[in-house]
């Protein structure tokens, strides 16, 4: 049986590598819309195939989870989301590339769900809330994926170099961590798999707010890089690096967040964090500056950071709905902001420019101020 210091590394590793990836692609995405000449709503489409990709995944990786395991699904989906990565940079038309942004998305999902299934185990097995050093790591290699998305557009490598490069780098790095032999629980099918429970009551309110945090967290993370391109004038490489900026505030503030919380309280918490996040939109809209952007993008990475682990021990504590059930409603609506935060911007774009379509998070962050008492626990 191997420690729980190689449990942990096994399971960060799997979410370094999960966040490394996505962050690659969010930082070449400026690259893949000059190529094929796309404005704001033919790029809001692509994401939204990306987007489909994810929530079609989702009822089956559960489902090769409880079969197989979630390690061991985990570790085999990892090897589709790398081919995946490396397939965009291939596509050489856009139905191609749409084809190969789906398949991103579906493993990207589906790696999500199972590693994080690995993860509830790995946290039983070390007995300690080990949960948010998981995501923040996964928010570590975003911001890794990033910062080497903008060497190699400073470096002026072909998307399909670079793809290819990172991509295989990360998962031999990773995937070597990540085998440790680890026995994951498996069951059998229950005859309820098929349904998505919804949020009632005050889960509801829970989970608008983690809809309203991850719908800003997807948007952040596929439009920065064009954002600062665009609206400040930034150049290619330099827009990699608002992505960069982003998920350094949230590796930070999920190390920190508990402390946090506990100083606070959960509602207390969730107003700072969506101030924080309301100040982020304010810095990088209004002045249309690059360094007042990239200090409003580390404000919403603060903001942003604290909303979904207050949401999910927020359900997790519920004194009307079982846990499990409760989680997984608030992670269907949280899920659901992430991937249609995107297309969102995107549509938004078409109609009002990309400036003035970030306003809309703006809003969104101030509706958590509102409605931050729900994550009070009773």
């Amino acid at each position: 049986m191997p420690s729980p210091r190689r449990v942990w590394l096994a399971v960060a590793a799997m979410f370094f590598l999960n966040g490394g990836l996505f962050g690659t692609w969010a930082s070449r995405i400026p690259t893949v819309a000059v190529y094929h000449d796309l404005d704001g709503g033919w790029l809001g489409l692509l994401l939204l195939v990306l987007a489909s990709g994810a929530l079609i995944s989702f009822p089956l990786a559960g489902r090769a989870s409880d079969t197989y395991g979630a390690a061991r699904a985990t570790l085999a989906i990892a090897v589709a989301y790398t081919l995946a990565l490396v397939l965009i940079a291939c596509a050489f038309n856009l139905w191609l590339t749409a084809a190969a942004l789906f398949l991103f998305g579906a493993s990207h999902g589906a790696m999500d769900v199972t590693m994080n299934s690995w993860a509830g185990e790995a946290e039983r097995f070390i007995a300690k809330p080990v949960m948010s050093s998981f995501h923040a790591m996964w928010s570590l290699g975003a911001g890794v994926g990033a910062a080497a998305g903008y060497m190699a557009v400073s470096l002026e490598l072909s998307l399909l170099a670079h793809f290819s490069l990172i991509g295989i780098t990360m998962y031999v790095c990773t995937i070597w961590l990540g085998s440790i032999g680890w026995q994951s629980e498996t069951r059998p099918r229950a005859a309820d798999a098929k349904r998505f429970p919804l949020p009632h009551g005050v889960l509801l309110w829970v989970g608008i707010i983690a809809l309203c945090a991850s719908l800003g967290e997807g948007a952040i993370a596929d439009w920065s890089a064009l954002f600062l391109v665009t609206v400040t004038s930034a150049t290619t490489a330099q827009g990699a690096i608002g992505y960069a900026v982003f998920s350094l505030a949230m590796v930070i503030m999920r190390l920190i967040g508990g402390g946090v919380i506990s100083r606070l309280g959960p509602a207390t918490a969730a107003r700072f964090a969506g101030c924080s996040a309301t100040l982020g939109v304010l810095l990088a809209v209004l002045p249309a500056n690059f360094m007042a952007a990239l200090l409003g993008f580390f404000f919403l990475g603060i903001g942003y950071a604290l909303i979904m682990p207050l949401a999910f021990s927020r359900a997790a504590n519920d004194p009307d709905t079982p846990p499990g059930v409760a989680i997984a409603s608030v992670a269907t609506l949280g899920y659901g902001g992430m991937l249609l935060g995107p297309p969102l911007i995107g549509f938004t774009a078409h109609f009002v420019t990309l400036h003035y379509a970030f306003g809309v998070l703006g809003f969104l962050a101030l509706f958590i101020v509102c409605i931050a008492s729900s994550l009070e626990h009773y």
